[in-house]
């Protein structure tokens, strides 16, 4: 029986972080893919992301709604309030494995308080990071506390969720997500750049 693997994503951003671990599990014969696009991806305001999801070829199985028109702390956390009942909602509905979230905003916050209470496992990406001064800090280290599985971009990110008290053998170092994007991407060779912009570039370039 193949693993469902329900993947949330709120933003154009986190999307495109990603996108290529999404069409790996879309590829994997073990895998079941399950998608649930909430938060900016439905806000007209912000172009309504959740287009280039669907044009990417991936199945949307759940839209979730949760801003408001206010971005007051009395509107996110309202937001947050939309979120919980909506993600519960729908894991009852999907019957998840497990959870994929990646980040700090406030509606992976929601996704993983409702997980949690409906005793999804989460896998949580780029988690044991500092935004110093900022309460996405708080989200993400609350994040960690409620996953189950962590994938970190760098040795440092590992060292501090252990020390959150996380078991260290569901700690695992795998780089930053943006890797992928970039190996896979088609860059211009140095001349093919050069005649593109008009200019010649020296040998050594500050």
């Amino acid at each position: 029986m193949k693993r469902k693997i329900c993947v949330i994503t709120g933003t154009r951003a986190d999307y495109g972080l990603l996108r290529w671990l999404i069409l790996e599990i879309s590829k994997s014969s073990k895998l079941d893919l399950q998608i649930i696009a909430t938060g900016m991806h439905l806000s007209p305001e912000f172009g309504l992301t959740y287009k280039e999801i669907e044009n990417d070829g991936f199945l949307i199985h759940k839209k979730i709604e949760i801003l408001l028109s206010s971005d007051s702390t009395v509107g996110v956390s309202k937001s947050i309030g939309l979120g919980l009942i909506g993600f519960s909602e729908a894991f009852a509905d999907l019957n998840p494995d497990i959870i994929l979230v990646l980040g700090d905003r406030f509606e992976i916050l929601a996704a993983t308080v409702a997980a949690l209470i409906s005793r999804i496992p989460v896998a949580h990406l780029h988690g044991g990071e500092t935004t110093e001064g900022a309460f996405d800090e708080g989200i993400r280290h609350s994040i960690t506390k409620m996953s189950h599985l962590h994938f970190v971009a760098a040795n440092e990110y590992r060292n501090r969720i252990i020390q959150l008290g996380e078991d260290p053998s569901n700690v695992f170092l795998v780089g930053g997500m943006g890797i992928d994007g970039i190996k896979k991407s088609n860059l211009l060779k140095k001349e093919e750049l050069e005649s593109s912009l008009n200019i010649k570039f020296k040998k050594i370039i500050y």
